[in-house]
């Protein structure tokens, strides 16, 4: 949905209403996703169900066990609808659901930075009941397009993940088969299984 003639920015995006609506900004145009809402002392809250939440917390744990082990400098794992300003314009402003943000992106962050400015190496996207394929695809688009070279789509429901890479097909595995991660994130491997756990 267009909101105008100016494209809208990360700061626009920050002054946006907690209001249970999921948001975005692709090409500088507003995107919308409702979410499950309810309600705690008065106060609307985005209410995640428990696969999406399960899902998102087992991606970030296997992802951030695997860059412990990596060498100094590690980079960083977010989550939880973590901010990232994507480079290019105009605006590219997303709230993902898990990323790895690498070294070389992590030492250009300053104090003030409140959202990662930059590429992560990997965006990973967890469907939930109300995510269209259209919004993630066209997410997708937007993260190669910003140079994003890795994002996997998680399916907690059919128990899959998408893996989607610049340039390549789309690879599909499911929970009785292996997760890696080279040449983007070296070594690292899990039985999709444990992402659903």
């Amino acid at each position: 949905m267009s909101t105008g003639t100016k494209p809208l920015t990360m700061d626009d995006l920050l002054n946006m209403p907690d209001d249970g609506v999921r948001r975005w900004i692709i090409n500088g145009e507003l995107r919308e996703e409702k979410m499950d809402t309810g309600e705690f002392n008065g106060e609307v809250m985005t209410v995640r169900n428990r696969f999406h939440s399960t899902t998102m917390a087992n991606v970030t744990g296997v992802l951030s066990v695997w860059r412990w082990a990596l060498p100094q400098p590690r980079g960083v794992v977010v989550c939880g609808e973590a901010g990232v300003l994507l480079p290019g314009g105009p605006e590219n402003a997303v709230g993902v659901d898990v990323a790895y943000v690498p070294p070389d992106v992590m030492v250009q962050q300053t104090e003030e930075t409140t959202v990662i400015h930059g590429v992560p190496t990997l965006m990973v996207e967890i469907l939930s009941p109300n995510t269209t394929m259209r919004s993630i695809n066209e997410r997708v688009r937007t993260y190669h397009q910003a140079g994003v070279p890795l994002v996997w789509v998680v399916d907690p429901e059919q128990r899959i993940v998408m893996i989607r890479r610049r340039g390549a097909r789309t690879v599909t595995v499911n929970d009785e088969q292996e997760l890696t991660g080279d040449p983007e994130l070296p070594g690292f491997r899990v039985p999709v299984a444990r992402l659903f756990e």
